[in-house]
């Protein structure tokens, strides 16, 4: 197996590639030893490159992480990441028979490996803090590779894969927290840990129980945004047999666009910015912008302003994450509650009228973040230096929240 032609192959042709996978004899340490090790060593060392060398910012404060926990963190990311694989595709396996699938252990092992590609490759864009998002868009990607796979390495019937794909996602997300709650440890500050009850299927919809209730999926609106995956699949094995690669990035971009649409589009940057106040009490603005955000077929919009008034500082931020909303209001943070003190510092994420609150701050008063985040994918953020926790719950409060929630209803519409 070429190394670069199985990654060119699984991302442009996966229809073509997975009955390749599939007649391979390859068993799991080869699979490990062949591609694994090298497709997770990109978002561990791009991550260190960017966080320890590169650095982060924004509002004219930058950071860096230190070279040593960097470097620990890379180390410790690296091997969960090998770990996560391993755990999805025995999840993976033993799921199979719910979904009408054969069960066997390395087809399992071969789906998620393979399927990761995206999310792997997608890891070097962190060598630049703000780029992660985009890291981020292409593991969507992975989300149909694997749906392209199942069909082929578990025997599932075609019309049962959606709802395949749907609980392997959830439990993707779940491990992704999980693996970021550890990682967490020997970073800067504390994580954030979940807890996650058990899983089921029933008719055409997913529901994954929490502590605090269910989360429910309607697979109806995925049949909607499969259908137009698959279009644009076609065009994409169209594009790369006739050797169009500029066509095909453009079908793998509407891939991505079709997952967008499913979940509605976003609010207009130019009216989340209406939404941002000149003065903030006694704070007067003094910057402000807008973005419309287009990457990989994914659209999303923010709008942000920096306040200020002698040594306080405000930060206030309205994002629509657009096409990932459905997805983020899978997040864990959003459907748990946490009450935390480390080091100094307390983070607490509550329910406060159907809404997820997260508040992080240290108990010096030097600094603090105040975060909700609404079902429908828009969440508002404020942080400030010199600022207590009430003052920017206040700041937060003083969005309007519901008329957020009324634009979102109308950006989907249009």
């Amino acid at each position: 197996m070429n190394l670069i032609q199985r990654v060119q192959d699984i991302l442009l042709k996966p229809k073509d590639t997975w009955p390749v996978i599939a007649q391979e004899a390859d068993d799991i340490a080869a699979i490990y030893k062949k591609y694994l090790v090298f497709l997770a060593a990109i978002p561990a060392v791009a991550t260190f490159i960017g966080l320890s060398l590169v650095g982060a910012g924004a509002f004219g404060v930058s950071f860096r992480v230190p070279i040593v926990t960097g470097l620990v963190h890379a180390v410790v990311s690296y091997l969960l990441s090998l770990a996560v694989v391993y755990l999805l595709a025995l999840i993976v396996d033993a799921l199979a028979p719910s979904f009408g699938g054969t069960k066997s252990q390395l087809n399992a092992f071969k789906l998620m490996a393979y399927g990761s590609t995206a999310g792997f490759v997608g890891g070097i864009f962190n060598l630049i803090p703000g780029l992660s998002m985009l890291g981020i868009l292409a593991a969507l990607y992975s989300i149909y590779l694997i749906y392209t796979g199942i069909p082929v390495l578990m025997k599932s019937p075609q019309d049962k894969a959606v709802g395949y794909t749907v609980v392997i996602v959830i439990c993707g997300f779940v491990a992704m927290l999980v693996l970021g709650a550890l990682t967490a440890m020997f970073m800067p500050g504390p994580g954030m840990g979940s807890r996650f009850g058990g899983m089921g299927h029933t008719g055409g919809n997913v529901s994954i129980s929490t502590p605090n209730g269910e989360v429910n999926i309607d697979t109806a609106k995925l049949d909607e945004m499969n259908k137009k995956m698959e279009e644009a699949a076609k065009r994409m094995e169209t594009a790369q047999a006739s050797g169009d690669t500029a066509a095909a990035g453009k079908a793998m971009g509407e891939m991505m666009g079709a997952m967008a649409s499913a979940n509605g589009k976003p609010i207009p940057a130019q009216d989340l910015k209406a939404l941002l106040p000149e003065a903030i009490g006694e704070l007067k603005r003094e910057s402000i912008e807008a973005v419309d955000n287009l990457a990989m077929g994914m659209i999303g919009s923010s709008a942000k302003a920096s306040y200020a008034a002698g040594d306080k500082q405000v930060r206030l931020s309205i994002v629509d994450m657009g096409g990932l909303g459905g997805l983020a209001s899978m997040a864990a943070w959003a459907n748990m509650t946490v009450d935390r003190e480390s080091n100094g510092e307390v983070e607490k994420v509550y329910k406060q009228d159907g809404r997820t609150l997260r508040e992080r701050y240290q108990k010096d008063g030097s600094r603090a973040e105040v975060s909700v985040i609404l079902g429908n994918g828009v969440m508002v953020e404020a942080s400030g230096n010199g600022m207590d926790p009430a003052a920017l719950k206040a700041v937060v409060a003083g969005t309007p929240l519901s008329r957020l929630e009324e634009m979102k209803r109308a950006a989907s519409k249009s």
